[in-house]
């Protein structure tokens, strides 16, 4: 028996899922921490555990339920990711690209991370959306290191990791929701300790304008798989050094209860606005009923 917990085998979760799906989803959407979804918020539910699927691990941080959720929002059927696998949970880069690498087998053209982040930027308070425009990678783990994995491009180009069409797409949305949404570029660190003041300081010099955990290896999977990416990031509290209070999870916690529900109306509102799906139909079996498979739960 080998000592070693099995890798994700991303074809057969999506298999796993296509059986219980009517069709491909249209749009991934993943929900960082505390950034929960409504109750009732999609029709015709469908919910799976991260661990039902082979080789995945539960999710392990606060805030992160661990599970998937399929339902039709807005009429289109959304992929909702509640929760994610981090680095610095000790993770690895097979683990933290997997749902990734899911959404593309199922054939999903387009993928919106969103995130909980430390504002840098003086304007940006809690609670104050920011359209990620650029990354700055400091996490120091490479999610595409290792053999080329299927479908993926070796040298992807990052000049444009965030989808420009889809960003126009989010900001329409907002301004017709009323909600402020800045752009910024996110610095992407390893964690999970907060940040010092000095480090927040060399990351403004950087050009960062948020902090935070996560996003950047999704991002970067997703554009060797060829996805569109929009991330949206939920700034919890202010960076290291620009608050006298000690930094906590708890309050990101309590910030992103706060933001969740307009969050997702812009989530809403973005969906409504996606241009007919032109997908490339996977050689998988999303189920002849025209329903939704059920006995997801465990």
């Amino acid at each position: 028996m080998s000592p070693f917990p099995p890798l994700p085998d991303p074809a057969k979760a999506a298999e796993l899922l296509a059986t219980r799906l009517r069709e491909a989803p249209e749009l991934l959407v993943v929900l960082g921490s505390g950034l929960a979804l409504p109750a009732a918020a999609v029709e015709d539910p469908v919910e799976l555990p991260f661990e039902a699927l082979p080789g995945f691990p539960p999710a392990g941080v606060m805030g992160h339920p661990g599970r998937y959720l399929a339902g039709r929002l807005e009429g289109r059927l959304v992929l909702f990711q509640r929760g994610r696998y981090h680095f610095y949970e000790g993770h690895s880069r097979a683990v933290v690209g997997a749902p990734i690498r899911v959404a593309a087998a199922l054939g999903i053209p387009r993928v919106l991370l969103t995130n909980a982040s430390g504002g840098i930027r003086p304007d940006l308070i809690p609670g104050s959306f920011v359209l990620v425009e650029d990354h700055i990678d400091l996490q120091g783990r490479a999610p595409l290191a290792g053999p080329v994995a299927s479908g993926e491009e070796r040298f992807p180009d990052m000049s444009a990791p965030y989808d420009p069409q889809l960003g126009l797409l989010a900001e329409r949305a907002a301004a017709d929701l009323g909600i402020a949404l800045a752009r910024g570029t996110y610095g992407g660190v390893l964690g999970p300790n907060f940040e010092t003041p000095a480090e927040i300081r060399m990351l403004r010099l950087l050009g960062a304008d948020v902090v935070g955990m996560s996003t950047v290896p999704e991002a970067i999977v997703a554009r060797a798989l060829g996805l569109a990416v929009l991330a949206i990031s939920v700034v919890m509290n202010p960076a290291a050094g620009l608050t006298a209070r000690p930094l906590s999870h708890e309050e990101v916690l309590a910030v992103g209860a706060r933001s969740a529900g307009p969050l997702f109306e812009l989530v809403r509102r973005i969906v409504r606005g996606l241009p007919e799906k032109e997908l490339g139909a996977p050689d998988l079996d999303f189920g002849g009923d025209g329903r939704p498979r059920q006995g997801f739960s465990q």
